[in-house]
């Protein structure tokens, strides 16, 4: 048995305009299980979302694209045409018949990606003609693993069709069921390139100071929030991330005017990921829940933590009033039950990060639930 007194991470929570029963939150997690080229989502990414549903309990869908040359990964699922919005109606409608809540997180790649996916040259807030060659970034492809393409500035009149973009996106969310939008604003992709003054060498109005690099993102929220009313909209951002060839000069002042600028907005949610996370890894074991506490200043709304959280120190962040809700990545990729495990102190299968990003259903979808793991065993155990 793990030890945890879930006293705070199983009573209600008001989302925005959703009532949560617990506060126990499946993340984006990219699994890279869609259908190529088509970005249609799978029957396996139908299952694996059934599976990790559960009653008054929030689900964010993996980064899906809001447009063809937006894509990071081959196998990655969009929302920009009807065939993935019928899919996507077929997972929303399995995890309401549970009586969970789910929400889209719509993402741009931005330069973090491949011409090979969509023959477009990626975009992104400026030209760092280094970023190609930087060996820790890498994008998959039908032919594998390769750096990204060179990619080029968007003009000032482009940004416009973007911003569309996600407007359309937001407007195919409500055809296919979603309760929510999440926008991506971490993790190195467009968004926060233009956040970010490692990748943000614009002098147009939105470039240099705090207010015009954060102006491509609040125009997303506003206009997203127009579709769907802000009441439905979360953000999620990666403060002092390096992932993806990020940097800031400032990031502590930037995001704390990020946090803000959304807290006088009224969004729904605040999705923070702990710096102890750079994309599926951890670089800083044992650091504190530093970016939430420091975020909590200037952002009265609900939080959502992110990042290397165990039951117990979930617990305590929630309990502190530093968090309203806390997201377990990894572990909910081995345990499709996992609120159930934390709320009755169940030992949690440990997740195999070899299966994270392969194609089939091993890794995905044939982890058991704890009774069933537990018949298992029997089975096995000598009579």
């Amino acid at each position: 048995m793990i030890k945890t007194a879930s006293t705070h991470l199983f009573t209600p929570v008001q989302l925005g305009a959703v009532a949560l029963k617990h506060r126990v939150v499946m993340p984006a997690l990219s699994r890279l299980r869609a259908h190529w080229p088509s970005a249609v989502p799978s029957d396996l990414m139908l299952e694996h979302y059934r599976q990790r549903a559960s009653d008054g309990g929030l689900i964010i869908t993996e980064s899906t694209a809001i447009a063809s040359e937006a894509r990071a990964y081959h196998t990655a699922p969009g929302i920009w045409n009807g065939a993935q919005v019928a899919a996507w109606k077929r997972i929303t409608d399995a995890v309401h018949a549970k009586g969970g809540v789910m929400f889209v997180q719509l993402g741009h790649a931005g330069r973090a990606t491949s011409e090979a996916l969509s023959g477009i040259q990626p975009v992104s807030a400026s030209v760092d003609p280094t970023f190609t060659e930087n060996p820790n970034v890498v994008v998959t492809t039908p032919d594998g693993l390769v750096p990204p393409s060179p990619h080029r500035a968007l003009e000032i009149d482009q940004i416009p069709a973007i911003i569309g973009q996600y407007r359309l996106a937001a407007q195919n969310a409500l055809r296919a069921g979603f309760d929510g939008i999440e926008i991506f604003s971490a993790q190195g992709h467009l968004v926060e390139q233009f956040l970010q003054n490692g990748s943000n060498k614009r002098t147009d109005r939105y470039g240099g100071s705090f207010e015009n690099r954060a102006r491509f993102l609040l125009e997303i929220v506003q206009t997203v929030a127009g579709v769907v009313g802000r009441d439905r909209v979360g953000v999620r951002i990666s403060p002092s991330s390096t992932f993806n060839g990020m940097g800031d000069t400032d990031p502590q002042a930037l995001f704390g005017y990020v946090a803000e600028r959304l807290d006088r907005i009224g969004i729904a949610y605040l999705h923070i990921i702990e710096p102890r996370i750079s994309g599926a890894d951890t670089v800083a074991e044992g650091q504190d829940a530093i970016a939430a506490k420091d975020l909590r200043r200037v952002f009265r709304g609900t939080i959502i933590a992110a990042g290397g959280f165990t039951p117990e120190s979930a617990e305590e962040i929630v309990a502190d009033g530093v968090a309203n809700l806390v997201a377990f990545g990894r572990h909910f990729t081995s345990n499709p039950d996992l609120p159930s495990r934390i709320k009755h102190g169940q030992p949690l299968t440990p997740y195999d990060r070899n299966t994270f990003y392969s194609s089939g259903p091993e890794g995905y979808v044939d982890f058991p639930g704890y009774q069933a793991e537990q018949l298992i065993q029997a089975a096995f155990e000598p009579a």
